[in-house]
């Protein structure tokens, strides 16, 4: 395994922990001593996960790959929640349209801000940036349609559950966004715009 990888996960693992921390504190879950473990446990858990796929990928280099995207992936969606956090907060609004506008802007901050890393550390393309990022934009924004639409069916549709908050309730539906539009971006990604 590259010093990179170690470091990169390291680090993603600690970026996880403190963003999460903060969206447990805007939804208003008491952390406490909880703080500590997390910002320990979170960095070697993203760590040991990485160990594993490089282990694995003498077999399968995809899942050497899937790892490194999800790490980026954790992060991209942390970003993504972080935003829809603030603006939640920020106006005070967690449902309707506005919800599903500051819903489509947090996912496009995400978005942005995860390309270099599946780009360069995810499928290691080292090539100049031209098609590449059209095609990237495209599945991205296809991506993105499936994101808003999941999640603004999960918050508006099918309403708060289990008798929870909104605010509770629009950080799942987000949650829940995230991981089918996850599918469908890393396939994009690996077969359409990375692809070797």
């Amino acid at each position: 395994m590259k010093r990179i990888d170690i470091i990169l996960a390291l680090l993603i693992g600690e970026i996880i922990a403190w963003f999460f921390l903060g969206i447990l504190k805007n939804i208003e879950i008491e952390i406490k001593f909880l703080s500590w473990i997390l910002v320990i446990s979170f960095p070697i858990l993203a760590l040991s996960g990485i160990w594993i796929a490089w282990f694995l990928k003498e077999k399968f280099l995809w899942i050497f790959q899937a790892a490194k995207f999800l790490l980026v992936g954790a992060v991209a969606t942390l970003v993504d929640l972080g935003v829809l956090n603030l603006l939640i907060w920020i106006s005070g609004i967690a449902t309707g349209f506005l919800y599903s506008i500051f819903k489509g802007f947090s996912f496009i901050l995400a978005t942005c801000s995860k390309y270099l890393g599946d780009k360069f550390w995810a499928f290691e393309k080292m090539e100049r940036m031209g098609k590449e990022f059209v095609q990237f934009f495209a599945v991205t924004l296809i991506g993105l349609g499936i994101n808003i639409g999941a999640a603004s069916l999960i918050v508006n549709v099918a309403g708060p559950q289990f008798g929870l908050t909104e605010k509770i309730w629009a950080n799942i539906g987000a949650i829940l966004a995230a991981f089918v539009s996850a599918v469908w971006n890393f396939l994009g990604y690996k077969f359409l715009v990375f692809k070797k």
